[in-house]
C-alpha cells in the first residue's frame, strides 16, 4: 500500500472512531461524508498487513471493511464462535418459554 493511501486510510480511520464515540451530537452529512471517503479508500487498498493492523485498531473501520466485503466474503471479521453460541442461547430461551407456555396453569 502507497504511504499516501496509507495515511489517508489511517486518519479516516481515526476520524471515524472519533465521531463514533462522540459524547456530543455528531453532524450527519460530516459523519457520512467520512465514511463514504473512507468506503473508497477500503475498497481500493490491498488485504495487506497494514490494512489488518487499521481494522484491528478501529472496529468502527472493521465494521464498515465487513460490510463493504458481505456480499464476497459473509461476515467475514466476525468470529464464528460468539455468534453460533448466541444462537444456541436464544434458540434455548425461545424452547424454555414454549415449554412454559405449554404447561397447564394452576
Amino acid at each position: 500500500m502507497n504511504t499516501t493511501v496509507s495515511k489517508n486510510l489511517v486518519m479516516l480511520a481515526r476520524m471515524l472512531e472519533r465521531l463514533d464515540r462522540s459524547d456530543v451530537a455528531v453532524d450527519p452529512l460530516q459523519y457520512r461524508g467520512v465514511v463514504e471517503h473512507l468506503a473508497q479508500v477500503l475498497r481500493s487498498v490491498p488485504h495487506d498487513a497494514a490494512l489488518e493492523a487499521v481494522l484491528e485498531a478501529s472496529p468502527a473501520t472493521a465494521e464498515l471493511y465487513e460490510n463493504l466485503q458481505y456480499q464476497h466474503a459473509g461476515l467475514c471479521r466476525s468470529p464464528l464462535e460468539p455468534a453460533l453460541n448466541a444462537e444456541l442461547a436464544a434458540r434455548a430461551a425461545i424452547d424454555a418459554a414454549r415449554r412454559s407456555a405449554a404447561q397447564p396453569k394452576a
